[in-house]
Formats: structure tokens, sequence, C-alpha cells
């Protein structure tokens, strides 16, 4: 019998910010890196008040790891929205892209798999590189996500 794989919500350890509107992120698996927040901060009319980079620079580390926040201006920004943003913006690869397309839409491998409609196997092929991605499921990953923000809009 198959087990559903589990996908275990990213916490961080630390949060340290950087130069340019960027973000020096470590999550308690050991994995760290660099998040640029700079597009969101200037697109994102909520993220206004971070466009100072001396506010900017005032982010800490969440209370219980689950968020980088700005206590002064009430502003929280989600482990799990920094962790597949820093996978999104070091992905080069088409199975990076796929896996981070899964963790930013919350998809276990057994979710993926009903949502694509392929293998449980085969999903979990497509996001270690061990099977090319076929053009139609990168459409069919992106027409599920704009399908989805159709929806909740």
């Amino acid at each position: 019998m198959a087990h559903a794989t589990r996908i275990t919500r990213p916490r961080l350890t630390a949060v340290i910010p950087a130069a340019d509107y960027c973000l020096n992120v470590s999550f308690v698996d050991g994995s760290c890196g660099t998040v640029n927040m700079k597009d969101f901060i200037f697109s994102l009319s909520g993220l206004a008040p971070l466009r100072d980079p001396s506010a900017f620079s005032c982010a800490v580390l969440g209370e219980y790891g689950w968020e980088a926040e700005w206590p002064q201006f009430d502003i929280q920004i989600g482990a799990d929205t920094l962790f597949a943003d820093m996978l999104d913006q070091r992905s080069e690869t088409p199975a990076d892209r796929f896996t981070v397309w899964r963790i930013r839409n919350g998809l276990s491998l057994s979710a993926a798999s009903r949502e694509l409609g392929v293998t449980v196997r085969t999903i979990s092929a497509y996001g270690s590189g061990a099977r090319p991605i076929p053009r139609t499921v990168q459409l069919a990953c992106l027409g599920w996500e704009e399908e989805r923000r159709r929806l909740t809009a």
C-alpha cells in the first residue's frame, strides 16, 4: 500500500537583513540562502513601509520561527513563502521549478499526482530530475495555478 508523502512546513531559525532588500534566511532543516525581496516590496502596496532601507533592515525572526517580521509595521512574511521564494530565485532546472511549484501550492506528491493525473512515482521523478517534465505538464502547472488564482479572487 502506498503512503502519502507529507510536506513539512518550513520553519526559520534565522532572518538577517542584507543590502538591497535581501534577507539571509536559515531553516530548521539546515537549508539556507538569500531571498531578494526588492520586487515584492516595490510592487505590493502592503509592503510599502519597507521601501525605506532603514525600515527594511529592522526585520526579525518571528517568535516561533514561522515568519520574518517587522513588528513596528505589523508586517509578517511566512517561512513557507520565504522558503519557496528562496528556491524559486535559485532554481536553475525544470526539476527545481517543478518542486517550487509544488511547495508554493502546498501540494504533497500524492496531491500533485491527483491534480496532474499522473502517478506519485512520476511526480517524484519530475522533482528529482530523474525524468524530463513534458511541456504539457509544465503548461498544466501554469494553468492549474491560474485556475486557483481565479477561484480565490
